[in-house]
């Protein structure tokens, strides 16, 4: 181990494991630019068990005092990393421009998200209803038994790992959603930072390990790594010091975790968010009524960072007809004129392009976006079937990650209901609808919500707003545990469990659910929600 950080901006290429600088012993891998087509130093190091070890037992040492700090507490902390990250905005920006190949506009949009939603977990705590406190006074005088005194909060589940996103290498990665919400609970947080952006997520690092220091805090409440997903994230993910698990990328990826989790002696929650294609249900009053617009629409969603959004609208089912055909001729039209851009890595843009194959052999090319000699770029493809082909092809019904989609054309509303019913579970639903098809849309909805966490009327599925009634999650394979959120104000909720307290002296209770409400907490007593 070297000294702690001093320069917030200056990359060295290494780990950082509980304030220290690591250097790896492993392969090295350097960021890539898609848009120049060649690597970005500094390299980076593979770490190892060892790094792994070190990097959860500063975490496991790190959680007694860290939980132990008050909502206030970790709110400053929160908006210590949101006001650090906009310190360095102009070198974090360029850097991660640079490894991802995303518009200087998007990524700065990004920090914005990033340190929002850090933000948002400050006010969360604030608030103080995710501490669930419940209050059940007690009735000495009850017959046929008199009741005890039960009490109720929410407590830290523990150490966390974090796996960052490639697609977003700011508010899925280092200091993304998964980060922000474990931190918030209580729960010290080792990141594996995905390869695709390394220096980015070493610069987010060091404003996260400042904020550590600067808040007095353990310095195992934050560590990054770098290594592969099979060794040192299943290292990871097994160590016994970690109590629960944030992930955003693949379905292989995801189930892998999932299984590595559930076989550990002492089994964890992982909340890993992964693969959709997000249907999109076009209604024959919208299409009549808007068919042209919708087709635009739907292709500047489908293009938007080069399809790259677990969101991307890569399905689209609407009943046969002239609506359908004016829609088409439309997508068809504005994807003749969508530039071919670059994609995030080489492997990303590869799986691009045979995934685009695969659906060739099997489904009629509608349109394509413009060709690009450079082989890390997307060109945009729309595909059309019919509902029998699509629901007898697993091709047909795989995500493809970029900017593809399929129309199914369906001979009526009830084959749109059925081909509904067939898919897999999703991020997302959208409908587009007008007044005149709301009787239609009535019998789609109950379906849908049995597929996806997230419903939406006459909008496009990219772009996830960051609030309190946000849910970004759905049914497998979506997620891995559809009952809850990785964006919003309840994404806390994963790293946090309930804890009874009986006949518990008033002296010792937590402050949360102690007489008197110290901290003017919202509580439910005797089932009756208060507002002290």
């Amino acid at each position: 181990m070297t000294a702690t950080i001093a320069d917030p901006t200056h990359l060295t290429g290494q780990m950082i494991i509980a304030g220290a600088l690591v250097t790896g012993t492993g392969e090295v891998i350097h960021g890539f630019d898609p848009a120049a087509g060649s690597a970005v130093e500094p390299g980076y190091r593979y770490g190892d068990d060892s790094h792994v070890a070190a990097a959860c037992a500063a975490a496991a040492e790190a959680f007694p005092a860290y939980r132990a700090t008050t909502s206030e507490q970790r709110a400053q902390f929160l908006e210590s990393i949101a006001s650090n990250l906009e310190a360095i905005k102009p070198a974090l920006v360029a850097r991660a421009v640079t490894e991802s190949g995303l518009p200087e506009a998007r990524i700065a949009g990004e920090v914005g998200r990033t340190c929002g939603q850090l933000r948002l977990f400050a006010a969360v705590l604030r608030e103080g209803s995710w501490t669930g406190a419940r209050v059940d006074p007690a009735q000495p005088d009850r017959t046929p038994l008199p009741r005890p005194d039960i009490r109720q909060r929410a407590v830290a589940l523990g150490p966390v790992a974090v796996f960052g996103a490639s697609n977003f290498p700011l508010a899925f990665s280092v200091a993304g959603g998964d980060t922000a919400s474990a931190l918030a609970a209580g729960c010290p947080v080792v990141v594996k930072a995905h390869d695709a952006h390394p220096g980015t997520s070493e610069l987010v690092a060091r404003a996260i390990t400042g904020a550590v220091a600067a808040a007095g805090l353990p310095k195992g409440t934050f560590s990054l790594l770098f290594g592969t997903g099979p060794g040192l994230g299943g290292a990871l993910v097994t160590d016994p010091r970690i109590k629960a698990v944030g992930f955003t990328g693949s379905r292989s990826g995801g189930t892998a975790l999932v299984a590595a989790a559930a076989s550990r002696p002492e089994p964890i929650p992982v909340y890993a968010e992964m693969s959709a294609i997000n249907p999109v249900f076009l209604l024959d009053g919208a299409l009549s009524a808007r068919g042209a617009d919708i087709g635009r629409g739907f292709v500047a969603s489908l293009t938007m960072g080069s399809g790259q959004f677990c969101t991307n609208p890569g399905l689209v089912i609407a009943v046969d007809g002239p609506g359908l055909e004016t829609f088409i001729a439309s997508a068809r039209d504005a994807l003749s004129q969508a530039a071919a851009t670059p994609m995030l890595t080489p492997a990303i843009a590869k799986n691009y392009a045979n995934g685009v194959t695969a659906l060739s052999g099997q489904a009629e090319l509608v349109a394509r976006g413009a060709a690009a000699d450079n082989p890390t770029t997307c060109q945009a493809a729309l595909f059309a079937t019919d509902a029998a082909n699509f629901a007898g092809s697993e091709v047909l019904q795989a995500e493809v990650f970029g900017s593809s989609s399929i129309v199914v054309r369906c001979a009526d509303a009830a084959e749109m209901v059925s081909v509904a019913d067939g898919l897999e579970g999703q991020l997302t639903a959208t409908v587009h609808a007008d007044e005149s098809d709301y009787d239609e849309a009535a019998l789609l909805l109950p379906t849908l919500e049995t597929k996806a966490g997230r419903i939406l009327f006459n909008g496009w599925p990219t772009g996830v707003e960051v609030g309190y009634a946000m849910v970004h999650g759905g049914p497998y394979p979506a997620t891995s545990d559809s009952r809850t959120t990785s964006v919003g104000a309840r994404a806390i909720e994963r790293f946090l469990r309930p804890v009874c307290y009986q006949d518990v002296p008033n002296s010792l209770l937590p402050s949360a659910i102690a007489d008197g409400n110290p901290d003017g907490l919202p509580r439910r007593i005797d089932g009756r929600l208060i507002q002290d």
